[in-house]
């Protein structure tokens, strides 16, 4: 287990490395631009600074175009971090994350729905995002309505009904682009529902940081409630914790954050069940303190897979799902094979 210093030290150095990357990720691209000029004009866009006439184009492109991305990239990553550690304590599963609750399926459902029936046209750009979300609060909504038993939420039901509607929603997102008569739009809610930073704006991160930002801090000041969730119902109520409280108020606040986050960037696989894992091995079980260091280790990861998305094979872009799922599924391979390593802590 990390000290307090070493844990302070540890965030300090992934903040840095974060600042770091959010610099180096919005310089790059199709038109490459140095760090020290990419610093240059985010102190210009944030004092109100001059820009000179020649530099108009360069500077649309880092402020208008690419700092949004990045900037959505890193709360995404950092929100699917820490919400990937509250369900693997709230169900007792280490092979869970924020998507086996059928959330994502929901709002996949109600993202194809919008684009394939062009619902909700008078929200214009925002419809789709509209219709994710609506598809989210749905599903949480289904979820709980299934699984809870006179009040009560068992991690087995949560698990088993979550894997029921997520099979469920996908089957009518296939039904719904299977008869859809425009192949554009077919194509375009494929590729969406793979993950894509393509559409960020500045409308949009207000919203997904006014959603974000206090869950992380709600969830790190609960991380001693969530270690005695880890430890099942029968030790946390005899500890004077409400297992099922808890559960209800986590899946509400977990369905909030991830649907927000389906609703911007689609679903993106991996990262809620690898990171928690990853952070485990260095700061040890504790759920303050991996709370503290998953939203720095997921923002630093997912601002690097964007990136590569959108510069591996530009001017094309790669779905972020695949870059995960590529990088993920090894490293969860090689964890499952560490002999000295147990899912959940060491």
């Amino acid at each position: 287990m990390a000290s307090p210093t070493a844990l302070t030290l540890t965030c300090v150095a992934l903040f840095l490395l974060l600042a770091a990357s959010v610099v180096v990720a919005i310089g790059l691209g199709g038109a490459a631009v140095p760090p020290a000029e990419t610093a240059r004009h985010l102190w210009a866009a944030l004092t109100g600074g001059r820009v000179a006439a020649d530099e108009v184009t360069t500077y649309q492109i880092v402020w208008q175009i690419r700092t949004p991305r990045v900037l959505l990239a890193a709360l995404v990553g950092a929100g699917l971090s820490a919400v990937g550690v509250a369900v693997q304590a709230m169900v007792r599963n280490a092979l869970a994350d924020p998507f086996v609750l059928g959330v994502s399926s929901g709002a996949s459902v109600g993202a194809v729905g919008v684009t394939v029936t062009g619902g909700l046209a008078a929200l214009g750009v925002y419809a789709v995002s509209a219709g994710a979300f609506a598809g989210a609060l749905v599903a949480s909504f289904l979820v709980y309505a299934a699984s809870s038993e006179r009040g009560a939420l068992s991690p087995l039901r949560l698990v088993l009904t979550g894997v029921a509607m997520s099979l469920g929603f996908q089957a009518v997102m296939s039904v719904i682009i299977y008869f859809a008569p425009d192949g554009e739009a077919t194509a375009m809610v494929l590729y969406w529902t793979m993950g894509s930073f393509g559409a960020a704006d500045w409308g949009a991160l207000p919203v997904v940081a006014a959603v974000v930002l206090p869950s992380l801090v709600v969830l790190h000041r609960h991380g001693r409630a969530l270690d005695v969730l880890a430890l099942g119902d029968e030790a946390a109520t005899g500890l004077g914790v409400s297992p099922d409280r808890h559960r209800r108020n986590l899946l509400v606040l977990v369905s909030l954050v991830t649907g927000v986050m389906v609703a911007v960037s689609g679903a993106i696989s991996f990262v809620g069940l690898v990171m928690p894992h990853l952070v485990r091995m260095v700061v040890g079980a504790a759920h303050a303190r991996v709370l503290a260091v998953a939203p720095l280790a997921g923002a630093v990861f997912m601002v690097w897979v964007d990136l590569l998305s959108r510069t591996v094979v530009a001017p094309r872009e790669l779905p972020l799902g695949v870059l995960t799922a590529l990088v993920g599924v090894p490293v969860f391979i090689a964890l499952m094979r560490r002999r000295n390593h147990v899912f959940g802590g060491r």
